[in-house]
């Protein structure tokens, strides 16, 4: 009971800033120069008559709660307006965009995961050795590096001059967007797993004097078997917070790295509402941001309740 009465409470966290931030993205309709009917006739010149009719078609005269309870019904439905730019519907210009990003966002969290959590242990291991010395001094560069700036390096040494990937674009087939999608998942995943790295050798030594790991070795367990099979275990569980965060971070701060690529991904596609004043994609663009970012701190909370024992005994007492 104790445990479901923490799940409520997280839950209703989640609902309440997703409704400040839902407001705060309609806000944005509202505070676009010109007003907003100026903003959905996109810019373009128009007499009072069509000013007045837009005024009409969109209830922009109601009071702001009906007219912000009448945009979160319809954006509930899966309406979100309609595209100033393009003239479609937004679920459908985000639609056609998100596989981009979400395949570039979970490249990128494999390569953090497999390189940073084993990396960080073996720094963990060797701790004060050459290897340490070596994988420090790597995830502080990495971490010093714009992705920006990463992504140019990287195009330049590795797609203009060597050739070995492409310079731009998605690909059509699994095996071409996998080709495609390595350099900026690289791009993207270096800093992050630079973090990781810190993250993981950190937890690593809090737990090298701990008693079940002084047990473990006093049994006469291999100390490989002591790192991987205990430490790795027990230090993995704030890694699994940042895994989370970054996965977050991935899907909704592309916004450099496919535009280093010219990827026609979520990122592009916020450059150009901007450039645009395309008003309601970047209304819904903000708004999936936010319920992404606020979903998957949800999941890390379940996550947590599942694999980590303590948490659940403290939901209880």
């Amino acid at each position: 009971m104790a445990v479901l009465t923490l799940l409520g409470r997280r839950l209703g966290a989640a609902v309440l800033l997703l409704g400040v931030l839902s407001a705060l993205t309609y806000g944005l309709l509202l505070a676009a120069p010109g007003g907003p009917e100026q903003v959905l006739l996109g810019g373009r010149p128009s007499t009072p008559e069509t000013r007045a009719a837009i005024r009409e078609q969109y209830h922009l005269d109601d009071p702001f709660p009906v007219r912000y309870a009448r945009w979160l019904g319809d954006a509930l439905h899966g309406d979100l307006g309609t595209s100033v730019y393009s003239r479609e519907p937004v679920v459908t210009v985000i639609a056609d965009r998100l596989p981009v990003t979400a395949g570039l966002a979970a490249y990128a969290l494999v390569l953090t995961v497999v390189v940073g959590v084993p990396a960080g242990l073996l720094a963990a291991m060797r701790r004060g050795g050459r290897l340490d010395q070596g994988i420090t001094l790597g995830s502080l560069a990495a971490l010093s590096i714009p992705s920006f700036a990463l992504s140019i390096l990287l195009l330049y040494g590795f797609a203009v001059r060597l050739g070995w990937f492409p310079v731009f674009g998605e690909g059509r087939t699994l095996t071409e967007r996998i080709t495609h999608l390595t350099l900026p998942a690289v791009a993207l995943a270096a800093a992050q797993a630079a973090l990781v790295v810190r993250q993981m050798r950190a937890a690593a030594l809090d737990l090298a004097a701990s008693d079940f790991l002084t047990f473990a070795r006093a049994r006469g367990l291999p100390r490989r078997r002591v790192w991987t099979s205990y430490a790795l275990r027990n230090a993995a569980l704030p890694v699994l917070t940042v895994g989370g965060l970054l996965l977050a971070a991935n899907l909704t701060g592309s916004v450099f790295v496919e535009r280093a690529f010219g990827l026609h991904g979520l990122g592009a596609l916020l450059i150009g509402a901007v450039g645009q004043k395309d008003i309601p994609v970047v209304q819904a663009l903000v708004l999936l941001g936010g319920v992404i970012v606020v979903a998957v701190n949800l999941l890390i909370d379940l996550a947590y309740l599942v694999v980590d024992p303590r948490v659940r005994k403290g939901a209880a007492a």
